[in-house]
């Protein structure tokens, strides 16, 4: 049987991203959208709880959350190898793995397909800036790019909170502080309270899952900081609409105009197979302007679409307009388009009217 560095060090030479340990099921990994066995061998619960083991030895981290939660989040690094971000569950009574691979140093933006119009936020001062998109989209290693920007660029205190730590900074004209919740510090709002108190510039906050943490971040972006976070949505106008959602009923109005007034930026991404099976960034940039500030202040937030767009010149784009452009430079296939696209019969009929001319 394999150990848990074997697997882990095949499972990088056949370019993975994620490995998958669990019982009744062979080893697998993914590369791409596709998921692939190591072997034909099914994992037994035995086998399964060794290879857990074997990461918690990895991290020097005790099993007890895992005993009494059914679940734990982690991170681990392998010298010359990767840094990893492990998620550990029971599940059927036998516990299990997912692994998410994260290569060492922080990528270069133009070789993994980052546009400069979202390396140029690294340039705001103070506001909320969120990078959206589902799970394994790339949001964290689109952060990380612009964090790196800031660090080469600015001479700022930058504090990361991250459940758990994926990229590791070097200080370059910045100084960055990266706590790991869990392990520095208790939880997202603990830690953004605290943070409030250590004279940041930028504060990242790894992710935003409930009011009383969205409510400080938008606190701490009015006060002069650059909150820089994720949620797990695709689009702006979904974006807006969780945040908002979140909140109980009469505190919403006041939170849009909270909003409207903090919010600098909505990035929102999707990884996509390209034509020659390699996965390519696909983003929407929302920028706020005084006509998309009086949209989320009067609830109209499903205009905000029109606005994107229409505003190309101020560096907006949505995300069925990139897909578009990918599919008409022959990157991606028109199939792939229409599955990722957001209004799939519009940009149908876009294809269908392009072919005509």
């Amino acid at each position: 049987m394999l150990s848990f560095l074997e697997i882990l060090t095949q499972t990088i030479q056949l370019g993975a991203s994620d490995v998958f340990i669990v019982a009744g099921k062979p080893l697998s990994y993914k590369k791409g959208k596709i998921i692939y066995q190591l072997n034909e061998e099914k994992i037994m619960p035995d086998y399964s709880k060794q290879l857990v083991e074997e990461a918690y030895g990895l991290a020097h981290r005790e099993v007890t959350r895992l005993s009494t939660d059914g679940d734990d989040d982690f991170a681990i690094s392998v010298p010359n190898l990767a840094r990893l971000r492990v998620n550990c569950y029971k599940q059927r009574g036998s516990l299990a793995a997912v692994l998410r691979i994260v290569s060492y140093g922080i990528p270069n933006y133009q070789s993994i397909g980052i546009p400069e119009e979202v390396m140029k936020l690294a340039k705001i001062q103070k506001g909320l800036v969120l990078v959206t998109g589902s799970a394994g989209n790339g949001k964290s290693t689109t952060l990380a790019c612009i964090l790196q920007r800031i660090n080469e660029t600015r001479t700022d205190h930058i504090i990361t909170l991250e459940d758990p730590i994926e990229f590791l900074y070097r200080n370059d004209k910045s100084i960055i502080s990266q706590r790991e919740i869990g392990l520095d510090t208790l939880n997202f709002v603990s830690a953004l309270r605290s943070s409030l108190r250590q004279s940041p510039d930028v504060i990242l906050v790894g992710e935003m899952r409930d009011h009383e943490t969205i409510q400080i971040a938008m606190t701490a972006a009015e006060t002069g900081h650059l909150i820089l976070s994720t949620l797990h949505t695709v689009g702006a106008v979904s974006t807006i609409d969780r945040i908002i959602d979140i909140f109980p009923p009469n505190q919403q109005q006041q939170v849009r105009v909270q909003l409207s007034m903090v919010l600098k930026t909505v990035v929102s991404q999707q990884l996509v197979p390209s034509v020659d099976d390699s996965l390519i960034p696909v983003f929407e940039i929302m920028h706020m302007n005084n006509a998309v500030r009086n949209m989320i202040r009067e609830s109209k937030v499903y205009q905000i679409e029109s606005v994107i767009g229409m505003s190309g010149a101020d560096g907006m784009i949505s995300m069925d307009n990139s897909l578009y452009q990918l599919a008409v430079s022959g990157k991606i296939t028109i199939e792939t388009a229409l599955q990722y696209a957001i209004h799939s019969e519009l940009l149908e009929k876009r294809f269908h009217m392009n072919l005509r001319k």
